[in-house]
This record gives structure tokens, C-alpha cells and sequence, in this order.
């Protein structure tokens, strides 16, 4: 089956709805291979659906078990069968039949639509869930698509928005294909209404105008702290500057008060009070029941609010309007205020004044308590933090010190070590005999043979010297002449040469066997060489090579030299 035109349409949809080509190829296995069981009429069959991108064909496959015995021939398939085809398989596995889908009929088309359609309208929401999900409580610019009586259907882009009756301000008017700000609420995921929930009534509308127009707010130095909102009619706003060079309300206003108007122009004609925030619970609702002029601020009896006590002539002025002035304040506060006259208050005669002293007395208490906290958590974490680095600097130091003394040691062990190599070797070599010796003994017995004093002539003592000058000079002349004896009598030399090689040799294989992590692991160090029976042979060997090198008494011809000197 050859799909190419579905592929194109599979490419549209991934442009247009914003979904990847993977969710849509995989929307299509499924709905083939559900397709395919409605059509053999086998809900529970192995389908397995194959789709090649790069020439759009289209290969289905019905997977059956390979078990020892069949009982249900629609699912399994016997051992035997299965081998016929793919002798790989064993019990367990999947073998898998090619099957034709040319021939589906309606319901199964149809099913296999549905089942597209289904998935691909899954992708698109999640698809849309994915990319609204961080603009969250942010302002956008969105178009009324229709006006309904209970809603508005704002048209975001790639998506449409429902605006209820709740979010929208009481004094604009809606017509379609009209634009405006809005500021997303809500992104639902499961529902199957509207995804995306747009407010033209929240507050955070609101502070995303002000940022948007005073940039101070915008790079953080002037923040807006609390706000609260009757939609159509009033704002206040509580901000803060973070720099002392920095009017937070006079930033918030603008020069002739240009950004502020913009805000209220976009709110259509909505009243705006701005005040500075306090710490200072007293100070902070005499702002924000400003232009009111408070007296006086305390608890109640009950301990479940405050009292506020204003003179007679500011008392309405403190409510407000339908009491949307003392509403805004206590939204902006978080507190419960109940508001007094100072007529009223004197009637029931409570002393407001020195309550109110009490109040701003143990606000003091407080304060200082807050600020004494605050000041001991500061030394705590500097203590821990000076800690931390002297306990980084001990350990430092320790591992230094550590390391220090294990190269120490490790010098020391090479040198224990090298000594008693180089001690063993000594050892060794000098308690073997040296065959030279014993053959140097045995060429005494020969000496008589050159017997002249038998003969003992006293005749001249000058008789006795000549034959001794020309055996000199003979000797002088014959200089390339050496004799056996010279010979051997270097032999030793040769030996003792080879010893000493032989020992370098062996100090230096010593040292390079020393394995210094074994060494560490013990204190007193008692390092012995030992030698392997390798090496024993090896110094037997050449012990006698050299013996082997020395002359015997048997090689030497003693008659050769008594006819030489008698003939001389």
C-alpha cells in the first residue's frame, strides 16, 4: 500500500497544528492496526504496523506466540511451523506473517479515521498545553472571535481562549474582532472545554501594564509588593524601592504622570492609588486607607483584627464607596480591619490612645527582637562559614602532612630496602668459593720441577746474576709475548669485575621490585630480599662459567718451560 499523498497531508498537519511527524506516524500505526483487527474480527491479535517515510509504503504485520502446543490458532503458532520460516525462533518469541489491507471495509476505514482523528487531536492539545503552559499568569494580545452570554472566545493564534463572564470588566464593552490585552489565568490539560482561560478582571493585568511601562519595575529596583483590584473602578498598589535614590511612587507615575495614564486609559478610565510599602503594620494601613486620616491602629479585644479609629468626618472616607476602600485595604493587607469613629470608640469608653501606644510599643519589642534574630543568624552563618574554612584548612593541612609523611616513609623504605638487597647480594657472592683459588694452589706442587739449587754451584756469584739479565732481557724483547700464567694471573681480576656488575645488577632489579604501597601499609618496615630459585641458578651459572674460564694443571706444560730457560 502506497501512502504518499497521506504523507503530504501528514507534513501539513505538522506545519499547520504544530505537531511533530513522530505523534503522527504513530497516530497512523495505531489506527491501521486497529483497522486491521476490526476487519479479522480479532480484538486481541499482534498487529504490528510498518511505515517507510523516504518510499511511503505501508507494511502490516499479524504476530502470532510460538508455543510447544497450539491451543488458540489465531494467537499461537506451533514450534514447528514457526522453524519452517525462521529457524531463530524459540518458545516465547513472535513470528511474525505479512498480511494484505487493500481489501478493509467501511467499518474498518472509518474506525481507522476515527482513531486518526482522536489521536491527532490528543497531539495538538498537548501540543498546545506545552507552549501556554509557560506563558502562565503573562499578558497577551488576543482578538474576540465571538461574543457569547455567559463567555468570550478570544483568538490567541494557535489557539482559542475562553474569557468568562467573571474575567471581564463590567464598564468595556466586547464586539468581535476586537483586539485587547489579556493576561492568561489558567491552562487546563484534561478538559474537554476551552484549554486556555484569559482574564481582563485579574490583578495581575494589572502590574504586567505597569511593567510593561515603567521600566524601573521592569529591571527589579522598584517592586511591586501587594495589589489589590475592583475591576472597572479602583486599584491600589503597594510598591517598594530596592535603591534610596529611587522614588518607587514617583517611578510608578511618571513625569506628569504619563505612565500612569497609560495604565488607566488601557483600564478604561479605572482609578489608580499608588503608596510606598511598610514594615510597619500601623503605617502600612494608614497608606492604604489613604486619602483617610487615621488615628489610631490597635488589636481587638479578641485578638482576631485591628481597630481602626478615624475622626467623624473621615469615617466615610475611610470606607469608601460601598465599602470598597476598607475592602481593598484589607485585600492589600491581609488583615481584618474594622473601622471606627472616635465618637463611637469614646462612647464605649476604651482608651484608644494608649492602646495604641501599647500597640506601637510592642511593635517596637518586635522589631528589635526581629532584627536581634536576624543579626544572630548572620553571626551563626558567618561562624559556620569561617568554620567551614577552617575545617577545609585543617583538612588541607591533613592530607598535606599525610602525604608528606607517606613519601617520607616511602624514601626511607627504597633505602632499607636497597641496603638489604645490596647486603644479600654481598652475602651471596661472597660465601660461594671461587674455583681460582684452589688452582692457584695446585700450581705449587710444580715449582720443584724447576729445581736449580741442587746442584748448588759456588763457584762465582757472578755466574748466578747473567742468566738472570737475559731472562730480563729476554723478556724485554719478547713483548707480545704473553704467557698463560700472566694470563691466569688476571683471571681473578676479570672475576672480581663481574662480582661487582653482577651485584650493581642485582641492587638495581631489587629496587625496581620495591613496591612502596605495600610498604606504607606497615610501620616497621622489615624488608628482607629473598631471591627466587631463578635467580639462584642464575648466579651458579655464571660462578661457573668462570670456573670453567680457569686454567688446570693438567693444561700446563712445566717441562716447555724448564727446556726454555735451560736452553737460555
Amino acid at each position: 500500500m502506497n501512502v504518499k499523498e497521506l504523507l503530504i497531508a501528514v507534513k501539513a498537519i505538522e506545519s499547520e497544528r504544530n505537531i511533530s511527524k513522530e505523534i503522527i506516524l504513530s497516530a497512523l500505526q495505531d489506527a491501521l492496526a486497529k483497522a486491521y483487527r476490526k476487519h479479522i474480527e480479532i480484538p486481541d491479535a499482534l498487529v504490528r504496523v510498518d511505515i517507510d517515510e523516504k518510499t511511503g509504503d505501508v507494511n502490516v504485520y499479524q504476530q502470532y506466540t510460538v508455543v510447544e502446543t497450539v491451543e488458540d490458532d489465531e494467537l499461537e503458532v506451533s514450534l514447528e511451523m514457526a522453524n519452517r520460516r525462521n529457524a531463530d525462533l524459540v518458545i516465547g518469541d513472535l513470528y511474525e506473517e505479512k498480511v494484505s489491507i487493500d481489501d478493509l471495509g467501511r467499518a474498518a476505514a472509518l474506525l481507522a479515521k476515527n482513531v486518526m482523528k482522536q489521536k491527532i487531536r490528543e497531539a495538538e492539545k498537548f501540543s498546545i498545553y506545552q507552549e501556554y503552559i509557560d506563558k502562565l499568569d503573562e499578558m497577551v494580545i488576543g482578538q474576540i472571535e465571538s461574543v457569547e452570554e455567559k463567555f468570550i472566545v478570544v483568538n490567541l493564534g494557535k489557539t482559542l481562549a475562553m474569557m468568562p463572564k467573571a474575567a471581564q470588566m463590567p464598564n468595556e464593552r466586547y464586539v468581535e474582532g476586537q483586539k485587547m490585552r489579556v493576561v492568561i489565568t489558567e491552562v487546563n490539560r484534561e478538559t474537554k472545554g476551552a484549554q486556555v482561560l484569559v482574564s481582563r478582571a485579574d490583578a495581575k493585568l494589572v502590574k504586567r501594564l505597569f511593567e510593561r511601562e515603567v521600566p524601573e519595575i521592569y529591571q527589579g529596583i522598584v517592586e511591586i509588593k501587594a495589589i489589590a483590584r475592583e475591576p472597572g473602578e479602583r486599584t491600589k498598589i503597594a510598591v517598594s524601592s530596592k535603591r534610596s535614590d529611587v522614588d518607587p511612587i514617583g517611578a510608578c507615575i511618571g513625569p506628569r504622570g504619563q505612565r500612569v495614564q497609560v495604565v488607566i486609559e488601557e483600564l478604561k478610565g479605572e482609578k489608580i492609588d499608588i503608596f510606598e510599602w511598610s514594615e510597619n503594620i500601623p503605617e502600612l494601613i494608614k497608606n492604604a486607607l489613604s486619602p483617610a486620616q487615621i488615628l489610631a491602629v490597635f488589636p481587638t479585644e479578641e485578638k482576631r483584627g485591628l481597630m481602626v479609629v478615624v475622626d467623624d468626618n473621615q469615617s466615610s472616607l475611610a470606607i469608601g464607596k460601598k465599602g470598597k476602600n476598607a475592602r481593598l485595604a484589607v485585600r492589600l493587607t491581609g488583615l481584618k480591619i474594622d473601622i471606627k469613629s472616635k465618637t463611637d470608640v469614646e462612647e464605649k469608653n476604651v482608651d484608644w490612645q494608649g492602646r495604641f501606644n501599647d500597640y506601637l510599643e510592642e511593635l517596637k519589642v518586635k522589631e528589635a527582637e526581629k532584627r536581634q534574630k536576624a543579626l544572630d543568624d548572620a553571626t551563626a552563618a558567618e561562624n559556620a562559614r569561617l568554620a567551614d574554612i577552617a575545617a577545609k584548612q585543617a583538612e588541607q593541612e591533613a592530607i598535606r602532612f599525610a602525604q608528606n609523611e607517606a613519601a617520607r616513609f616511602a624514601r626511607e623504605a627504597e633505602e632499607f630496602a636497597a641496603r638489604e638487597a645490596a647486603a644479600k647480594v654481598v652475602e651471596i657472592v661472597e660465601t660461594k668459593p671461587v674455583v681460582v683459588e684452589p688452582v692457584v694452589e695446585e700450581v705449587k706442587p710444580s715449582e720443584p720441577v724447576i729445581e736449580k739449587p741442587v746442584e748448588k754451584p759456588v763457584e762465582k756469584p757472578v755466574e748466578k746474576k747473567e742468566p738472570e739479565k737475559r731472562v730480563k732481557r729476554e723478556i724485554k724483547e719478547r713483548k707480545d709475548y704473553v704467557s698463560r700464567f700472566e694470563k691466569l694471573a688476571s683471571a681473578p681480576k676479570t672475576v672480581e669485575k663481574k662480582k661487582d656488575d653482577f651485584r650493581k645488577k642485582k641492587k638495581e632489579e631489587t629496587e625496581a621490585r620495591i613496591n612502596v604501597a605495600e610498604l606504607l601499609k606497615t610501620k616497621d618496615y622489615d624488608i628482607k630480599p629473598t631471591y627466587s630459585e631463578e635467580e639462584l641458578d642464575e648466579i651458579r651459572r655464571l660462578e661457573e662459567e668462570e670456573a670453567k674460564k680457569t686454567w688446570i694443571e693438567d693444561e700446563i706444560d712445566f717441562d716447555e718451560f724448564d727446556e726454555y730457560y735451560d736452553t737460555e
